[in-house]
């Protein structure tokens, strides 16, 4: 009786694309790393400064525009989900999201970072009328410095987000390479978000917490 050749077990690799941006991501945190120790290091040499500029946000204002930049990362994460089931397209009715493919939940979650980078635009609009410039003070240098770099970076993520809808238009079959590009966007996209959730709790609360007490 022949024996039967034993079974070699698959052995399921990281893609080395994903691995590739989750390296770049971890050099871009220690950008930000920086830049934060600047804003700490300066908060702590001119309180006095922090004190008088930090009233002039709005906090108001800056919470909703948070809160579209986060909610863009859950319709980011539903884009990946459709990218993995290899869903190019939605296959129902427009309203009916469950219908919805990666197009469809990338292309709104662009629409959403955009409102962000305008909102922004708006704010950077006000605090200038304030009187809150990049050379007005070291508060108005560090404040620029941090939301403007993150401000970069989304913008960043949204020419991404045109790329991978590009190549998902152009593919004559939705496959494994559109589903790694999808993946990678969307760690790019959860990581700025992330960063501005610290920006936001340290610029908008923290500060204006401590000026209160």
């Amino acid at each position: 009786m022949a024996s039967k050749r034993p079974h070699n077990p698959v052995v399921s690799r990281p893609n080395p694309t994903q691995i590739g941006t989750i390296i770049w991501l971890s050099s871009e945190l220690m950008f930000f790393a920086g830049l934060f120790a600047m804003y700490f290091t300066l908060r702590a040499v001119v309180p006095d400064v922090w004190a008088e500029e930090v009233p002039k946000l709005a906090k108001g204002f800056a919470t909703a525009n948070t809160a579209i930049l986060v909610l863009s990362s859950v319709t980011c994460q539903f884009g990946v989900f459709a990218a993995e089931r290899l869903q190019k397209r939605r296959t129902g009715s427009l309203l009916n999201l469950r219908s919805w493919g990666m197009i469809e939940w990338f292309t709104l979650t662009y629409i959403m970072g955009a409102i962000f980078i305008a909102g922004q635009a708006y704010e950077y609009t006000e605090l200038v009328h304030k009187g809150l410039t990049l050379a007005s003070s070291p508060y108005g240098s560090v404040f620029y410095l941090t939301t403007g770099f993150h401000a970069i970076h989304v913008t960043g993520g949204l020419i991404a987000f045109l790329l991978v809808l590009a190549r998902a238009f152009a593919a004559e079959k939705f496959g494994r390479h559109e589903e790694v590009s999808a993946i990678c966007v969307s760690y790019y996209w959860h990581f700025v978000d992330v960063v501005w959730i610290g920006l936001y709790f340290i610029i908008y609360w923290l500060d204006a917490l401590t000026t209160v007490s």
